[in-house]
């Protein structure tokens, strides 16, 4: 059992640097970095970061069909490239060979069960396809959908890891107490969660359009309350004709029937187990909904607090970018326990 222990330490690990990945991923767009690599995995044809203005210049000159959607004589500083390097490195340096290393140790184990060989090979293939929409991105110039989807695929390896540590924990002892949720209530509840857990999915999706598009930011207007939140440039309801440029108050009809819906599970399960408190689902939920709730108030400051001389307060963008993960992330942990305790009951 000594490859399972340390794999799963290793998992620990690698599921904690995947978060610091996702968040690099969310710094490059607050310094508008996105291409600030323009090529992969090279970064302007050289294996560092530290690329003068005048070299990247002789690189664009040398690749004429390579186009920045800032503008062909846009520069990029010192500190832009090395974010988009640093993510690149850490995903691509320690991430992935740290994912092959995992699986090769738990391969070597003499039987550690299907679900924990599923999840390992699963974790490699999630990496693998990682890397090759990273490779997308950067040759999309960081178009809406592309980032959208590197960000999707990112969550789904973050919770490929959670499932490899938690089927290693299974096989060693059980599964862990705040995993652990009745038979009955998992039954019952199984389906809201599900429903719960990809209307935050699509909630991120829908915010990753109105970042990366240029101008949806401000889809709403920049005038403060009321006229740019709660309402949309004065109006409670706004027709759509654009869904990408008009991404903004999607993405505000999504979040408001979300804070409907996890206020209304957080109520119901209360109601249901008010009497226990260890009550492991209700603490998801409810665990969800607080950061949910926190996250759409965070975005509701970063629209108001706009200025004429430094625009948004962009790092705002990367907070809510952390906590609309976090809240998908709980969820469909949660899921993921209802899961198990509805197998382990058949």
């Amino acid at each position: 059992m000594t490859e399972l222990k340390v794999s799963k330490s290793l998992t620990a690990w690698l599921l904690g640097l995947t978060i610091v990945v996702i968040g690099l991923g969310g710094l490059i767009r607050i310094y508008d970095a996105g291409e600030s690599c323009p090529d992969w995995p090279l970064c302007f044809g050289t294996l560092g970061f530290d690329v003068s203005e005048e070299e990247q210049e002789a690189w664009w000159a040398e690749n004429p069909d390579e186009v920045d959607s800032r503008g062909s004589g846009h520069r990029y500083s010192t500190f832009q490239i090395f974010t988009e390097w640093f993510h690149r490195f850490l995903a691509g340096v320690f991430l992935g060979p740290l994912v092959l290393l995992n699986w090769y140790l738990l391969r070597k184990e003499e039987d550690p069960g299907k679900e924990v060989r599923f999840a390992s090979t699963l974790t490699v293939i999630l990496i693998i396809w990682q890397g090759a929409i990273g490779w997308l991105t950067v040759e999309m110039d960081n178009l809406h959908w592309s980032v959208a989807l590197h960000l999707s695929s990112a969550l789904a390896f973050t919770l490929s890891m959670f499932w490899l540590w938690l089927t290693i924990t299974m096989v060693e002892g059980g599964i862990p107490s705040w995993m652990k949720i009745d038979h009955g209530i998992s039954r019952r509840w199984r389906g809201i969660v599900t429903w719960l857990s990809i209307g935050a999915f699509v909630s991120i999706l829908s915010g990753t359009f109105v970042s990366t598009t240029p101008g949806a930011n401000m889809g709403c207007g920049v005038d403060g309350i009321p006229d740019s939140w709660p309402l949309c440039e004065g109006n409670l309801m706004d027709s759509v004709e654009d869904l990408v440029l008009q991404s903004q108050i999607i993405h505000r009809w999504l979040v408001g029937l979300m804070l409907i819906s996890l206020g209304a599970a957080s109520y119901f399960i209360w109601k249901e187990g008010k009497e226990d408190s260890k009550h492991t689902l209700r603490n998801w939920i409810w665990f969800a909904t607080g950061i949910f709730a926190t996250n759409a108030s965070i975005g509701a400051i970063y629209v108001i607090t706009w200025n004429m001389e430094e625009g948004f307060f962009e790092f705002l963008s990367l907070v809510h970018l952390m906590l609309a993960s976090l809240t998908f992330l709980i969820m469909a942990a949660a899921w993921i326990g209802c899961v198990i305790s509805t197998e382990e009951m058949a």
